[in-house]
This record gives C-alpha cells, structure tokens and sequence, in this order.
C-alpha cells in the first residue's frame, strides 16, 4: 500500500489550512487525473470497470465517452471518493483518492448523475444551502457567489422559482451552477447536456470552453460523440468497463481513414468501378457515391473512374470524425446527437 506522507495527513485533517498542503500546488502541468489498473467490481461478479489507465492532461476539455451503461458514472464515482475502488489506484489533482478526499475535493466541482434539489426551496436557496455546507467557503461572498453562479447557466430570472417546479434541463443548469460556486481547479461533469434542448445545450458547451479558457480543467463525461467532438480537446473512449483509446480529439479522428467520396451522375457505374479498384463498403446514395479508400494512390482510381466513361464532378477523401474513428475502433454503432 502506498505510503502516506505527513503533508498528506495534515492536508487530510484540515484543507486548505497550509498552502503548501495545496493539492493544486503540486505541480500545475501535471496530469490533473490518473489512473492505474483501476478496477471496480460489484456483488455478484459484474466487472463494472476493468483495469482503466488514464491520463488527463492539466488544462484540458477532456470528453470521458462511451455508451451508457459502459462504466463512466462508475469511474467518476472512484474519483470522487464516492465508492472504493475494488484494485488499482487513481489520483485526483495529484493525491490518492479516495484517501485524500478531504484535501482535494474542495478544489473539485462536480455534476454527478444528475442533480437532486431540494424541492421545497427556491433555485437560490438551494445554492445558498450548498455553499453553507461547505466549510471553506467564505460565508461573506456567499449571496454575490451564488447570484453569479446562477447568471452563468442561465437561471437568474428564475432562481425565486422553487426548484420542484423546474423541468429536467432548469435542474440540470442548477446542478451547474452548484459545481460553480467557487473557482475550480477541475470541474467533472457526468452528462451535462441531459435534459437540454439544443439552445441549452450550445450555452453549456460556450460555458465549458470558457471555464476551459480561465484555467479550470473540464472532465466531461457523455455518451454523445457530437458532443464530445464539438467541445473537447482529449477524450478517451470506454465500452464494456474497459478503455478503448485516449488521446487528442484530432488525432483520435485521424486514426481512421476516412471516406472516399465521389459526386457523378454515373452513380452505378461509378460504383463498380470503384469495388473493382478495390473500394470497400461501397455505399450508393443518387449521385453520390461513398466507400473505404483502398490501400493504392488516389489518382490511379479516379484515373480508372475516367477510362471507364464515368462523369466525376467531385472526388476527394473526406476526413475521418469522431464517429468514425470509435466504430472503426469497437465495431460498435453509437448516439451521434442529442
């Protein structure tokens, strides 16, 4: 077992009391996550995450993607300190969790599997009862905290409202809100979008680049690869509990190969033409006719294409997105929009 240090125990005992205790402090162009071989098994032998090792860069829109029911929320609980880990470590601005919980935490927003207002009380007093629940909050900035917090997502005109009244995206926003009472080194996000409609959903992902662009670190977890790829600067893809691949957006999508795309008003004869240059999954759909590029110079096919009386009006190899680059990779279909 990992050895504890005296600064961590102090820490642990009372935060941010030292500010060399500071989690933050321990090296900003570290990785702000990491795990190792982190592993969490539940009654009756499910696997609910097996052996996950990641790296999330300090300063990041990372994008933690996968289809619901791949271990995600799971592993954003393992990070809080929510439930143990079964095997493996993970570390959270640079201490253990969920050891050094205490220490961290109050650096760390987070919306996890959605809010949970109290019903009975006003947007606002829900947020001035959140802050009041934490001790290192400074109870003078509290009202002007949480009036800004509420401007930021949108809920100003209707934070006197009590929150039983509120639809599933007005929870969402003051969910949001709640993670943004205080500067944050690392906010982690479980679905933000969940509940949005598409305005909703354009505002939050303006918010999280801005709070990417002030410093914070962004952990976002979805199963939407629009989302992911519109707003984040890494991301890792999991499926089944395990880790497919993690890296750049741009160089996740670069890993596939793309789609040879070819506009003709000869659409069947072009299609053949290019099964007999070796173009696979040949997809016709009126004049447009698209397939997996061969492992051959682009030329000699539209060369080919041209000697067979084809008319080519267009020609050219699209690049590869998000979507393409995860199926190629599981095998998989996946939601592309909400």
């Amino acid at each position: 077992m990992e050895e504890r240090s005296a600064a961590e125990a102090d820490a642990e005992r009372a935060p941010g009391a030292d500010p060399a205790a500071d989690p933050v402090a321990s090296g900003r162009d570290a990785p702000v996550i990491v795990t190792r071989a982190l592993t969490k098994r539940y009654r009756g032998g499910q696997l609910a995450v097996d052996g996950l090792d990641l790296t999330v860069p300090a300063g990041s829109v990372f994008g933690f993607l996968g289809p619901n029911g791949s271990g995600k929320t799971t592993t954003i609980r393992m990070l809080m300190g929510l439930i143990e880990p079964t095997s493996g470590t993970a570390r959270v601005l640079g201490r253990p969790m969920p050891r050094a919980a205490r220490a961290v935490l109050p650096h760390v927003g987070a919306l996890i599997e959605g809010p949970a207002p109290y019903g009975f009380l006003s947007g606002r007093d829900n947020l001035l009862r959140y802050d009041a629940a934490d001790p290192t909050a400074d109870p003078r900035t509290r009202r002007a905290r949480v009036a800004e917090a509420l401007d930021r997502v949108g809920l100003t005109a209707a934070a006197g409202k009590k929150a039983k009244a509120y639809s599933l995206g007005m929870k969402q926003r003051l969910g949001l809100a709640a993670a943004l009472l205080r500067p944050r080194a690392l906010l982690v996000l479980d679905e933000p979008t969940n509940g949005l409609d598409p305005q909703g959903m354009r505002e939050i992902r303006s918010l999280v680049r801005e709070l990417a662009d002030d410093g914070t670190t962004v952990f976002l977890s979805s199963h939407l690869l629009d989302e992911i790829e519109q707003v984040c600067t890494h991301a890792a893809v999991m499926a089944r509990g395990r880790l497919i691949t993690q890296g750049a957006v741009a160089d996740l999508a670069a890993r596939a190969r793309g789609r040879l795309v070819v506009t003709t008003p000869d659409p069947g004869e072009a299609a053949r033409v290019l099964k007999e240059q070796g173009v696979a999954d040949v997809v016709v759909a009126e004049n447009r006719v698209t397939g997996e590029p061969p492992d051959r110079d682009m030329a000699e096919v539209n060369a080919a294409l041209v000697r067979a009386g084809v008319r080519v009006r267009g020609f050219g190899v699209e690049r590869a997105s998000l979507e393409d680059a995860f199926v190629e990779l599981t095998g998989e279909g996946f939601d592309v929009a909400g």
